[in-house]
């Protein structure tokens, strides 16, 4: 339960890093190149953690990667830039809330990791506070950003559920689903996905937007942070996370990333909380909670009545230390 513990307070680094990306890429990055903005966040991200890996995929892998890069990285990283662009900080994050009860569906019906009733109570609970923190919100909102942020809600579960199938060999349920599994640390198939969505998203960039725009030194040091905390470090431990814990408790996880926003909203804006929004925070924080994985829902479902918890992680997952996975 310790170790489970350390797993959602090491998860929980992604959530807060994407949330704070939705203000440096309003603030700091090019408006009008979403294209380039994705690509030039993926490609060098995926470039650092190749070096750091030092592996190559095989097999199947190199048609993982490309699926999982186009999902992932290309079409999400668009929408999302696209969205971030489009809404205000707090409005662009928080409709993300939405993307634990669409995790725990797309769960259910790709791998059958039924949510546990905490769960499903954690989900409502945690959108429920982020819809009362924005109440009496913002200014006027666009129709399109808020279309490109739920797009990127669909997109990136869908996506994130398949990299977990696909990662812990649920996909099959003979031996040489789990050897395939095996043969991809986290290391390696996050920095698969991230090249091969620069990659597929660097021609596509140059054939529609042209020349890549001018980068001032402020752009430039956005761009250092969107691509290596807010992509390299946040991803692979997002994917780490998807490894070891519930889909449902990672999900609800990530409601950490709308609260970032407003709050980060909040304070380089200068305004204080209201007592709503303090409320609205805690039932956030409450449903984050409920989500926590007890010894017997490690992957989802529930033992049999007096089954023995086996504390051993089961064999092809590769929760210990070593190359390709975080110690």
């Amino acid at each position: 339960m310790e170790a489970n513990t350390r797993w959602v307070a090491l998860t929980a680094v992604a959530p807060v890093a994407w949330g704070a990306n939705y203000f440096v890429t309003h603030e700091f990055l090019p408006a009008d190149h979403p294209l380039y903005g994705a690509a030039l966040r993926a490609l060098p991200a995926g470039l650092v953690l190749l070096a750091l890996c030092r592996q190559r995929p095989h097999g199947v892998w190199w048609g993982r990667s490309a699926v999982l890069g186009l999902l992932n990285v290309s079409v999400f990283f668009v929408l999302v830039f696209a969205a971030s662009q489009l809404l205000p900080t707090s409005v662009a994050s928080t409709v993300m809330a939405v993307s634990p009860l669409v995790m725990m569906v797309a769960a259910w019906l790709l791998t059958a990791e039924r949510p546990r009733p905490a769960h499903l109570a954690g989900a409502v609970i945690g959108l429920g506070g982020v819809c009362l923190m924005l109440l009496g919100g913002a200014d006027a909102i666009s129709v399109p950003g808020v279309l490109a942020s739920a797009a990127a809600v669909l997109v990136s579960s869908f996506g994130h559920v398949l990299a977990k199938r696909w990662n812990t060999g649920t996909d099959s349920g003979s031996r040489s689903g789990a050897a395939a599994a095996a043969g991809a640390g986290v290391l390696a198939s996050t920095a698969w996905q991230l090249t091969a969505g620069g990659l597929l998203l660097l021609p596509v960039a140059v054939a529609v937007e042209g020349a890549p725009p001018p980068v001032s030194p402020s752009a430039l040091l956005a761009f250092g942070y969107v691509a290596l905390v807010a992509t390299a470090l946040a991803f692979s431990v997002w994917f780490a996370g998807l490894r070891r814990l519930p889909a449902g408790t990672v999900g609800l996880i990530g409601l950490l990333n709308p609260v970032t926003g407003v709050l980060l909203g909040t304070v380089v804006a200068g305004e204080v909380l209201t007592g709503r929004q303090l409320g609205g925070l805690a039932l956030v924080l409450a449903g984050v909670a409920l989500g926590r994985p007890t010894a017997g829902a490690r992957t989802g479902r529930r033992l049999p009545a007096g089954a023995p918890v086996d504390p051993a992680p089961r064999r092809g997952l590769r929760t210990g230390p070593g190359p390709g996975r975080p110690t």
